[in-house]
């Protein structure tokens, strides 16, 4: 009996050893899945997602939400192998969210830091959409580059070579578009009075035929409220076409979504562009499980995400927050709007 009993222990080995590897030793993958949703006409912890204060706030119906992609890291090979096998996770290798020369915490701070750029994005789009205005000022000076002396931080830009600019894209077209070189006249606003400034133009560190003035020029907003964002632990870029579209439903009359059930992804800028983002198979299964009929896609998202649509969501492709609205009237008003199909 006891030898039979050795024996039977021996065969077992491979698999109590296969056991516990298998429970306890970590795989170089991480796993991504179907995250929360929030809408950001409502309220996360009592308090509104998108806050308006200082001005009439329309009350919109129906729902625009922003949606996630769950990360599971430290996952162990029966871990792995279990949420592959689930059909609702995809296994990507660790480094790809978590690259081998950052750590977790510089990873975790550059995800927060492109939120946030996201949230001020979202609030200067939604303003411009809606004609109100915004200030450029230049928020840094390059200690050796050519606008240094000459203009100085908090300086208000109205103005290149005489046309005006109001935007970024606005300053870079102008200054790109004349040789190094040259001297440009920079119109500016600086202690409540105008003024003029001449800056000879260098030749840009990543392309020598273009003009570089060398400073950050940043909008923000000039009117008389404020719009704050409160939902924490949340990173990334992604968010911020959603956030836009519930900045403009709230100083609008009307409702965007028509009383729809709406969410979608993508990234946005200042000009309102919206751009493409990770994870999108992941993100429309949370947005139909958690009620939608509608997803705005970004465009360059569209090929990835047409296969992989779950029954009862319709796919809507926008390319800008002027796109993604006017596709919601047409679709409020009983009509039509371009689909990734």
């Amino acid at each position: 009996m006891n030898r039979r009993i050795a024996t039977l222990l021996v065969a077992l080995l491979p698999v109590v050893v296969l056991g516990v590897l298998g429970s306890a030793v970590t795989v170089p993958f991480a796993a991504l899945g179907p995250g929360p949703t929030f809408d950001t006409l409502g309220e996360v912890d009592g308090k509104p997602v998108v806050d308006v204060q200082g001005t009439d706030v329309d009350r919109p119906s129906g729902h625009l939400n922003m949606t996630t992609v769950a990360v599971r890291d430290e996952l162990t090979v029966f871990d792995a192998l279990g949420l592959w096998l689930s059909g609702r996770q995809g296994l990507v290798p660790r480094d790809e969210i978590y690259p081998p020369d950052r750590s977790r915490e510089e990873v975790e701070n550059a995800n927060q830091a492109d939120f946030a750029e996201s949230e001020d994005s979202a609030e200067l789009a939604a303003l411009d959409h809606l004609g109100l205005p915004t200030v450029l000022t230049v928020a840094q000076i390059g200690d050796d580059s050519p606008a240094a002396g000459v203009l100085e931080e908090g300086d208000r830009v109205t103005a290149i070579d005489g046309a005006p600019v109001s935007t970024v894209a606005d300053v870079q077209k102008a200054v790109g578009a004349v040789n190094p070189g040259t001297t440009i006249s920079v119109d500016v606003t600086r202690d409540g009075a105008t003024t003029t400034e001449n800056v000879t133009v260098a030749a840009r560190p990543d392309d020598a035929e273009r003009g570089y003035l060398g400073i950050t020029p940043e909008e923000t907003p000039d009117v008389p409220f404020t719009v704050e964002f409160n939902l924490a632990d949340v990173g990334g870029p992604s968010a911020g076409l959603m956030f836009s579209l519930a900045v403009v439903d709230k100083l609008s009359p009307g409702d965007l979504s028509g009383g729809a059930f709406v969410a979608g992804t993508g990234t946005i800028d200042a000009d309102g562009v919206v751009g493409p983002i990770g994870g999108i198979p992941y993100k429309l299964v949370a947005a139909r499980e958690a009620g939608a009929s509608i997803f705005l896609v970004p465009a360059d998202n569209c090929a990835e995400a047409a296969p992989r649509t779950p029954e009862g969501l319709r796919l809507v492709k926008v390319t800008s927050l002027d796109d993604a609205i006017g596709s919601l009237d047409a679709l409020a008003g009983g009509g039509d709007a371009p689909s990734c199909s």
